[in-house]
């Protein structure tokens, strides 16, 4: 089984993706073998949250030229993450958390 940082790579910050925040939605990139299960263990086990849903997409690479050259960039994948807004006790019995850290303050 893989580490929770090794599933979760990093935020995903655009217009949209802060746009979501709001409804308790946020956006990450995700190793591009992870499953929704795996996914959301590892956030609830990296942030401290409940999740209720998973989307993931799979995002194609773009091509990009330089001069005569012609290559294309890593293709990756983004999971969009539901959190719920009013959490109930973890399993271990800790409290949850009803957002993540390191977007507050963001939108």
């Amino acid at each position: 089984m893989k580490a929770a940082q090794d599933i979760v790579l990093k935020p995903v910050i655009t217009e949209k993706s802060m746009d979501l925040l709001p409804d308790g939605k946020y956006t990450f990139k995700v190793a591009k073998d992870a499953n929704k299960l795996e996914i959301k263990q590892a956030v609830e086990t990296l942030f401290g949250v409940e999740v209720l849903k998973v989307n993931t997409v799979n995002c194609r690479g773009r091509q990009k030229r330089v001069g005569r050259f012609v290559g294309s960039t890593a293709s990756w994948k983004k999971a969009i993450v539901t959190v719920n807004p009013n959490p109930t006790a973890g399993k271990d019995g800790k409290k949850r958390k009803g957002t993540i850290e390191f977007f507050e303050g963001m939108y």
